[in-house]
């Protein structure tokens, strides 16, 4: 898999976030997830395993193998994304 095909594949199971997804070699990928959902939950892990649990069937099937993952809200990418390397 590729890193626009999974965009596309979190964007069409996640229509209320934006994601930007990074990766080369079609198994590992940085993926940052942006969403105004993410303002109501508190605790981290929750807002990963929102997304993760998403990819649960591609992760199983080894499709893909390892998501570095980090979540947003709007403001908070705001905020942090002209620091972003990568």
């Amino acid at each position: 898999m590729q890193a626009q095909e999974l965009k596309e594949l979190l964007e069409s199971r996640l229509p209320q976030c934006e994601f930007i997804v990074n990766g080369d070699d079609g198994q590992h990928f940085q993926v940052i997830a942006i969403s105004e959902v993410f303002a109501d939950i508190k605790m981290p892990v929750k807002k990963q395993q929102l997304v993760m649990s998403e990819l649960s069937e591609e992760i199983a099937s080894n499709q893909v193998h390892a998501v570095a993952l980090k979540t947003y809200t709007p403001d908070e990418w705001a905020q942090v994304k002209d620091l972003q390397v990568g």
